[in-house]
């Protein structure tokens, strides 16, 4: 079962945009290998599924559209619900018949939801005894939170409206005094492109860091410059000659 953050999240050149980003960083590894280490562990020591044949399992800005390609998936029922997390949470509510999960996910979509805290409440609220919300985030002090909170005037103004990291997840965690635990995913993207001016894949690689169709285009020569001494300087490290954006993001698993 999958719920959209929101439908205009990726469509479009962000699209393209996020394979290059993907293809220089390997974050889609990382992630699928951090779930590896600790998800079945996990799910053992808490007893998820314990004596039964199945899992309920919510996905929450997950997509379908890759699901009808993925073959050991096929046996797998699911439901669609296409649309923005708030209306769903309307929707779920309006039924009163509040369905529970064995594991919700939330992979790298709270920054679109409109209150943090409440989003998070609610999806908390969905889990079975002994379930477990877990939530991926961009790490706090990684290069994606220095470069939207340097520049939050800049680039908190379409998709994203109010850029959030784990400190933030943890700080709506422990108002409540929700029991979680945070795992680190070292993520690096390989950047020395982004400085050739000539480079599509630079040119996509920040499209994409910025959430805009076209960097160069988007922005005043100053801000550009400021943005890139920042990636530069204040975003990533070297390392053999090759420069190296943290995109460091934290696996937050929460109790029920």
């Amino acid at each position: 079962m999958a719920v959209e953050a929101k439908q205009t999240c990726y469509e479009g050149s962000i699209i393209q945009n996020f394979q290059v980003y993907l293809e220089q960083s390997g974050e889609h590894k990382a992630i699928l290998q951090c779930l590896r280490n600790i998800l079945p562990g996990e799910l053992k020591r808490c007893r998820i599924g314990a004596g039964k044949s199945s899992l309920d399992v919510l996905g929450v800005g997950s997509g379908g559209a890759l699901v009808a390609k993925t073959t050991n998936l096929q046996k797998i029922p699911f439901a669609w619900h296409f649309m923005r997390s708030e209306n769903y949470e309307r929707e779920v509510k309006a039924n009163r018949g509040m369905k529970t999960f064995d594991l919700i996910h939330m992979v790298h979509m709270i920054y679109y939801v409109d209150n943090l805290a409440d989003t998070i409440k609610f999806y908390h609220s969905l889990l079975k005894n002994n379930g477990r919300l877990m939530i991926i985030v961009s790490t706090a002090n990684s290069g994606w939170d220095t470069l939207w909170k340097t520049y939050k005037e800049e680039l908190c103004v379409g998709r994203i409206t109010e850029y959030c990291t784990s400190v933030d997840v943890a700080a709506c965690l422990k108002s409540p005094g929700l029991k979680y635990e945070e795992h680190v995913i070292p993520i690096t993207v390989d950047i020395p492109e982004c400085f050739d001016p000539s480079s599509q894949t630079g040119e996509q690689l920040l499209n994409f860091f910025t959430m805009k169709d076209h960097f160069h285009q988007s922005f005043t020569p100053e801000i550009r410059a400021g943005m890139l001494d920042l990636l530069r300087n204040k975003c990533s490290t070297e390392k053999d000659g090759r420069l190296f954006f943290n995109a460091d993001s934290s696996c937050i698993l929460v109790y029920a």
